[in-house]
């Protein structure tokens, strides 16, 4: 009876595995990106900073001054009148608006458009003002900043 040196019991040789198990790697990724994906639409994007504008050379003397309110209601005004007092105008709604706008520029068709909007009112009027004035022709129409 000859006995080896103890590296062989029963006559098998052992391998080591030398391969990674990358399936719990997966299944945690998985799960990772199922979290990111949940908590994306959740984030809020923050505060926008607007940035100023600088004063454009040549301000015209006389233009349709709109003045957008959160309320919901505008006031017209030509600006920088050449007769004294300006005439202003007060439109309820949007429409009442846009039936006024035309009227002004039915009148005075070279006047450009101005529109200072207060800073609580949503984008979406101040597009639609943009716009109104664009489908009746007026070519200039610019935004008030501070």
């Amino acid at each position: 009876m000859s006995f080896s040196s103890g590296s062989m019991r029963g006559g098998r040789t052992r391998k080591f595995k030398s391969e990674i198990n990358v399936v719990p790697y997966i299944d945690v990724m998985l799960v990772l990106l199922v979290i990111f994906m949940v908590a994306a639409p959740l984030t809020n994007p923050g505060v926008i900073n607007l940035p100023n504008a600088a004063k454009s050379t040549l301000p015209p003397t006389e233009y349709i001054r709109i003045d957008l309110r959160p309320d919901t209601s505008a006031t017209l005004t030509i600006a920088g009148s050449k007769g004294g007092k300006a005439p202003t105008e007060t439109a309820a709604n949007r429409a009442a608006l846009a039936q006024k706008l035309q009227a002004i520029h039915a009148d005075r068709p070279e006047l450009p458009v101005m529109i200072s909007a207060d800073k609580n009112i949503k984008y979406d009027e101040v597009i639609q003002a943009i716009s109104e004035a664009k489908k009746l022709g007026i070519e200039r129409v610019g935004l008030a900043t501070k």
